[in-house]
């Protein structure tokens, strides 16, 4: 398997359980558990002359890779645009509780960077439940984080997007081990799996994606495709147009709002790919 698809060991936790099979009796097992654990990003920026530091987010993940979502991150909330824009990202070395070490990295920020922090409460639109204008969210992303897509490609045969699931599936050593984690990869327009990353939460395994990308220098992705293991959501939208991605394929199904977004900022959403079936959801000429 690929070093850049390998699950890290810190990835995953074992915990004694019992199983049961038809009517029992339950057996004594061991069982691999997808670790969830904080992790804190911090930032460091010039303000009046002087270099600062504060926290910008707190977000549960699946340890590992760490670096790369914290880059993610600062991309598809609009903070950084380019490579140049990051110093490096780096564990922090001044956490003062045990329990932190390891779950606090701190991403410098060249001194061009302006932050914004009344800007960058976010979160306003993740939960499906919020209640939010979806027209006041896709306006307020688009100002902030999201490139215009291009409209000359790239193009996707059908006979490629039938073959992505099950390219996503054998590569997924955390869901393999442990059930509980979710996937983004990204393909060629050939079919051809150039990277993958894996959390429990969908949106951090894309910020990995993403930010792994960004710290290789391939952004924008113009030319790349996306599959995400589950269903999409507006936020995962968002973070891919970010990012420079025209195509954007699900196993599961998209949201209302999702769709709303993917055809504003010109992007093509598929849903359902999975038995040689395939849904399009918006911008199909990229297809055929």
């Amino acid at each position: 398997m690929d070093p850049a698809i390998l699950l890290p060991a810190a990835s995953y936790e074992f915990a004694t359980i019992q199983k049961v099979s038809g009517n029992g009796p339950a057996v004594p097992a061991s069982d691999q558990l997808a670790a969830e654990e904080p992790l804190e990003i911090r930032v460091g920026y010039e303000a009046d002359g002087l270099r600062q530091h504060r926290t910008l987010s707190v977000t549960m993940r699946t340890p590992g890779h760490d670096e790369e979502l914290a880059a993610g991150f600062l991309l598809t909330e609009g903070l950084i645009h380019t490579k140049a824009d990051l110093l490096g990202i780096i564990p922090c070395p001044d956490v003062k509780k045990e329990e932190e070490a390891g779950n606090v990295v701190r991403a410098e920020l060249a001194a061009h960077i302006e932050v914004d922090f009344a800007a960058l409460e976010r979160h306003f639109y993740t939960s499906s439940s919020c209640g939010v204008c979806g027209k006041t969210s896709i306006d307020a992303v688009r100002t902030t984080s999201c490139p215009v897509l291009p409209t000359t490609g790239p193009h996707l045969r059908y006979a490629v997007v039938h073959q992505l699931p099950e390219k996503l599936r054998v590569a997924q050593a955390g869901f393999e081990q442990t059930g509980g984690q979710h996937a983004s990869a990204l393909f060629t327009p050939e079919g051809e799996l150039l990277l993958l990353r894996e959390d429990v939460g969908r949106h951090n395994a894309l910020d990995k994606v993403i930010g792994a990308a960004l710290l290789a220098g391939w952004l924008p992705l113009h030319q790349h495709i996306l599959l995400v293991s589950g269903r999409v959501s507006f936020e995962l939208v968002q973070k891919a147009a970010a990012a420079g991605i025209g195509i954007l394929a699900a196993v599961g199904a998209p949201s209302s709002l999702a769709i709303q977004a993917a055809e504003s900022f010109g992007m093509t959403v598929l849903g359902f790919v999975r038995n040689e079936r395939f849904n399009i959801y918006s911008h199909g000429w990229r297809l055929g």
